[in-house]
């Protein structure tokens, strides 16, 4: 699902130099369904990332109406915050992102949100 918009680490060796590709990568994707029905949540909703100081608000990628992105290649314990009106708040455990010599390798999380 995320194929249209994550980059698989892409880094050529030859002669022992890695040439990275030029793709911007985001190391968070997540996705919010509603708990009881399972249809997607994306309109009227906070999801956030935190990383110690680090605070981004997750924006949704276009062309993909249901996923929200970011951390772009930013390497970082994350943990995510999602919060709805007339849901319960979410809040994931730690995500790790790590890097390679090119890009950070991107993690996914579906979250379901449920009702108050």
């Amino acid at each position: 699902m995320f194929s249209t918009f994550l980059v698989t680490t892409s880094c050529e060796d030859t002669d022992d130099q890695i040439v990275c590709t030029t793709q911007f990568v985001y190391g968070l994707n997540v996705i919010v369904l509603d708990a009881s029905t399972g249809n997607p949540i994306f309109q009227d909703i906070e999801v956030k990332a935190v990383d110690g100081m680090y605070q981004e608000i997750l924006e949704l990628v276009p062309g993909l109406e249901y996923a929200f992105a970011g951390a772009g290649e930013r390497a970082g314990t994350y943990v995510v915050m999602v919060t709805k009106a007339g849901y319960q708040t979410y809040t994931s455990a730690p995500i790790i992102l790590t890097r390679d010599e090119c890009h950070v390798i991107p993690q996914s999380l579906t979250v379901n949100l449920q009702t108050n």
